[in-house]
């Protein structure tokens, strides 16, 4: 580009900024915009002492692409501005969340996750965003994200003031919360930096310390993936480890527990995009139900959202954890059913809810009946896990 297209186009691109931008956001329903340059020294070493702990556990792909996830430049080349946005998806509130967790003989979902794939949703509205943008200014490079590259997402949206990054690691912003999602659009636009970065307030407060079930939040603004629930029922690909099993509680799919209390969520702004609204059957099923999904009803139910992702024999191994932790005697028949299951997962999760709900020597009765056939070494290992020496 020779400098007087330069000159010009960043004289257009500064007046639009100032004058369009925002506007221009909130038409393809985002609820706040912000830009940086994707300075992040800072945030560049505490991710990769974060790493050296092993604090990601099997998310191997925070460590795989160097150092493109803390310098944009590296990801997109030519990149000189960084748009972050942010769309709310508050559909309850909190009150309503730990009443959920209470009842215990249904699943409980991450409010996020009973909607529709917010993935898709966002790089559509993203890339509308971009395509109208080249309308109004004329062509330019850019790429848009959304939970789908290695991208400091929560970093670059601090740096664009879209929120503070507290505690439990999440991005909050004073006036609205902190239950929203976030993407970004890379772009060669020269443009300005908009919005002053958003002090931190967490001040004392350790709410979200004290009240993780696994406390994976070892310390403030240290999350260990590794016990986090959500990381436990929807990254993990095996059996997750006992220790934790008991303190998942009925939650199948995420965990809102950090979020729901926060103080600063009182300000919280529901969802304005109706696809964000729980599907109706989803939110609170009976967790009998759910124990009796094959792959197609699975499939069937969750076609659409987040929770499709797990694949129906991880979704039952959460399912399982749960039914075991419900202290419901009603689901062992259901519960009985799935020790012939043909995943080795299944099985081995049934084996430990039962383990949960049944006395000793009503374990040692079935393990004579299905110990001794099983091939599978991990589902073995269970039962003489669950069986009284």
């Amino acid at each position: 580009m020779n400098n007087s297209k330069n000159v010009k186009r960043q004289t257009i691109t500064a007046t639009f900024s100032a004058l369009s931008l925002v506007k221009l956001a909130k038409l393809h329903g985002f609820d706040h915009i912000g830009i940086s340059h994707g300075n992040l020294q800072t945030h560049e070493a505490y991710f990769e002492h974060w790493l050296k702990k092993d604090f990601h556990g099997q998310l191997s792909y925070m460590s795989r692409h160097g150092k493109k996830r803390s310098r944009p430049k590296e990801l997109q080349p030519d990149t000189l501005s960084i748009i972050s946005v942010r769309m709310n998806y508050l559909t309850v509130d909190q009150q309503t969340s730990w009443q959920q967790l209470n009842q215990h003989n249904k699943a409980y979902i991450a409010r996020y996750a009973l909607g529709r794939d917010y993935h898709k949703l966002f790089r559509k509205r993203l890339q509308k965003f971009a395509n109208q943008l080249i309308q109004e200014i004329g062509t330019f490079g850019y790429r848009v994200y959304c939970d789908s590259a290695p991208v400091l997402e929560k970093a670059l949206a601090e740096q664009a003031g879209l929120g503070w990054i507290g505690k439990h690691t999440n991005l909050i912003h004073p006036k609205t919360g902190s239950w929203f999602f976030l993407g970004e659009i890379y772009t060669d636009l020269p443009l300005p930096e908009n919005n002053q970065p958003i002090n931190n307030h967490c001040g004392r407060c350790q709410r979200c310390l004290d009240i993780c079930p696994t406390q994976a939040i070892v310390a403030p603004y240290q999350l260990d993936a590794r016990r986090c629930i959500s990381y436990l029922t929807i990254e993990n690909q095996g059996p997750i480890p006992l220790e934790y099993r008991p303190l998942i509680g009925n939650r199948i799919f995420g965990c809102d527990d950090c979020l729901a209390v926060c103080p600063w969520n009182k300000f919280a702004v529901a969802a304005h995009e109706a696809t964000m609204a729980p599907r109706p059957g989803l939110s609170m099923v009976e967790l009998g139900d759910l124990l009796q999904l094959d792959d197609a009803a699975f499939r069937n139910l969750y076609a659409g959202t987040p929770v499709k992702r797990l694949g129906r024999d991880r979704f039952l191994r959460n399912v399982l954890i749960a039914a075991g932790n419900s202290g419901q005697g009603a689901l062992v028949p259901l519960i009985e059913a799935l020790l012939s299951d043909t995943s080795p997962l299944v099985r081995a999760m049934a084996v430990w809810a039962l383990s949960q709900l049944y006395e000793g020597k009503a374990m040692a009765a079935l393990a004579d009946k299905f110990a001794d056939n099983e091939v599978d070494p991990g589902v073995r290992a269970e039962w003489s896990a669950a069986i009284p020496s």
